[in-house]
């Protein structure tokens, strides 16, 4: 474990996270706090922490002109940028409580969430997004305040919305800093939830912060350090290391353009840390693996030497593998291979770090394997969020690690795993009963996962007690393995199996469209004709690929009938939550006219 250096500030002299961030301007006022993309000039702009601190400033005098007093509730709808950075300080500094919330939630949900935490402010991104809200506007009753980034063309038309430039003053009188204790208040972060409504989960400031300094003692970042900031700021792995952690140590973010370009913000800005969820690592993964399968069969040999060769250097390192006469190849192959592949990574990249769902091993042994620390963690929003990680010399890949300094981990009933620290939450906003349910007298919470721990202390997430299909034999499986499992192969986007009280196995999947054409054009089928992928040939054709993938599960999980489709599950169509689980529920409801046909006469 890695002594804290002196440039971190310790959870004891910032109190809140503003004070965090008036000790980080105290501290280092004209280092480069953030970079973000401005579109008028089309170049990027730096803004240092003296500057922000005089935004924060202007953001809290029109938050108190407003008539917000401390303990009101305040909304951000808003992608990541200073404005997300600035209107958060400036609520947390009035004494004021956050509640974030993804830009591309349904407005109906929103709606759900400002009023069951009784919002008075709403900060949008776009004009077009209130606009977005035009069916839900009767339930916005309880804002004060609605406001927009964007400038307003033209009369508003509501008396409470302006724009951000409308509202704000040309000067604030200093930041202010309400006075109160570590365990008060800092934040209500609606769960994504793939069924029913999302739960509040009320974080402290103590919360937060013991998270973020617990992580700075397994992680060493510099102020010199550069993180690349795409995952939304609304998920709490972004916000409280991609953020909070970040003012603790000093280190500057840049603000991604955006998904479409990640590739070319990575070369742009090279960063030396990565924050992102599996389903980032699996599309560059993709990305790679089908110029692969382009390329010629000596360019396929050599990289896949590659990753053997650097795979088995990083398990010698770790103590866990033999020296090989292979290593001696490393200098050539690191020439002709990992050392491109992780130039287009901008080839500073230190860390990537990965949470908020399983990252599948053969996925992170490709990327180790090219000289690239991944490194697997494990937490919930419930848990500020990380309980568990790897570290850069102690890095199990098929693990989640081991668990955070402060925090405690055990196994309880039916393998559940249980913890236990100070960044376990406060409960659940107005919801007793489901806080009781998911934190014990003792203080233990039950994550809802199952787990084993070896014996020195790995974390190894075994599957989700409640995601087990029970077949009508009586067979018990894991499905979402299987999944990750199926989506090995590339013709496979998305994967939802089924089997419920079932006798047999089947799965609804979508398929890559590049990769249909492909298996399309082998079998002289028409690719661009919806009524094929409801042919027997289709169907057995998919059904070989999966069994192909699912071998090394039991013989009874074989899955007998499939269902595909070329149109992608989202949120947009409300298949997916904002952190990209699918909605079991939801798909199934969508698609029971397929899932009848599957199990027609059973």
């Amino acid at each position: 474990m890695a002594n804290v250096p002196d440039h971190v500030i310790p959870v004891e002299t910032a109190g809140t996270l503003d004070g965090l961030f008036r000790e980080r301007v105290k501290r280092t006022p004209e280092n480069v706090a953030y970079r973000a993309y401005n579109e008028a000039h089309a170049k990027w702009r730096d803004y240092t922490w003296a500057q922000m601190d005089h935004q924060v400033a202007r953001w809290q005098a029109a938050l108190v002109k407003d008539g917000l007093k401390a303990g009101d509730r305040v909304a951000l709808m808003l992608k990541n940028s200073p404005e997300w950075v600035t209107f958060d300080q400036a609520a947390l500094g009035l004494g004021l409580v956050v509640v974030p919330l993804y830009t591309q939630d349904r407005p109906d949900n929103v709606a759900y969430i400002l009023n069951d935490s009784g919002c008075k402010v709403l900060l949008f991104g776009t004009l077009a997004q209130w606009q977005s809200f035009k069916d839900v506007r009767g339930e916005l009753g309880g804002l004060v305040r609605i406001l927009t980034v964007e400038p307003i063309i033209g009369e508003a038309d509501d008396s409470r919305l302006k724009s951000v430039d409308q509202w704000l003053p040309d000067q604030g009188d200093g930041t202010r800093h309400h006075e109160r204790g570590s365990d008060e208040l800092a934040t209500i972060v609606y769960t994504s939830g793939t069924t029913g409504k999302p739960k509040g989960v009320m974080l402290s400031h103590r919360n937060i912060l013991a998270n973020a300094y617990a992580g700075l003692q397994l992680l060493t970042v510099q102020p010199d350090d550069s993180f690349l900031s795409f995952l939304p700021l609304s998920h709490t792995f972004e916000r409280t290391v991609g953020y909070y952690l970040t003012i603790m140590s000093g280190a500057t973010v840049t603000y991604s353009r955006g998904i479409p370009q990640l590739a070319e913000d990575l070369q742009t800005v090279r960063p030396t840390m990565l924050i992102s969820v599996p389903r980032i690592y699996e599309r560059i993964w993709g990305a790679i693996r089908a110029k692969l399968d382009e390329g010629s069969p000596l360019k396929k040999k050599l990289f896949m030497a590659a990753v053997e060769v650097g795979y088995a250097r990083f398990e010698h390192q770790q103590g866990r593998g033999p020296w090989k006469p292979s290593f001696l190849m490393w200098p050539v192959l690191n020439a002709l291979v990992a050392s491109k592949v992780l130039a287009r990574l901008g080839g500073r990249m230190r860390a990537a770090l990965s949470g908020g769902a399983a990252l599948p091993t053969e996925i992170s042994r490709v990327f180790i394997g090219l000289g690239l620390p991944v490194l697997q963690g494990y937490g919930l929003t419930e848990t500020s969020p990380m309980s568990c990680a790897n570290c850069l010399v102690d890095n199990l890949p098929a693990s989640v690690g081991k668990a955070l300094p402060g925090v405690e981990v055990k196994i309880g009933e039916n393998n559940a795993l249980l913890i236990r620290g100070p960044n376990i939450m406060l409960g659940y906003w107005n919801n007793e009963s489901a806080t009781k349910a998911m934190i014990q007298a003792d203080g233990w919470l039950n994550s809802g996962d199952t787990a084993r721990i070896d014996e020195q202390g790995h974390v190894f997430i075994t599957g989700r007690i409640k995601e087990i299909i029970v077949m009508s034999n009586g067979e018990k499986l894991p499905p979402v393995d299987m999944e990750n499992a199926i989506l090995r192969d590339p013709l496979f986007e998305q994967v939802m199996l089924l089997g419920e009280a079932k006798p047999y196995l089947s799965v609804l999947a979508v398929l890559n469209a590049e990769h249909w054409k492909k298996l399309a054009a082998e079998k002289g089928w028409k690719a661009d004709d919806p009524g094929v992928l409801r042919t027997k040939d289709v169907e057995s054709a998919i059904t070989a690929r999966v069994g192909a993938q699912l071998k090394e599960f039991p013989g009874y999980a074989q899955v007998r009938r499939a269902s595909v489709s070329l149109d992608p599950w989202s949120m947009e169509n409300g298949l997916l939550t904002p952190t990209l689980k699918l909605k079991r529920p939801k798909v199934m409801e969508k698609f029971a006219a397929e899932i009848d046909q599957m199990y027609a006469g059973h």
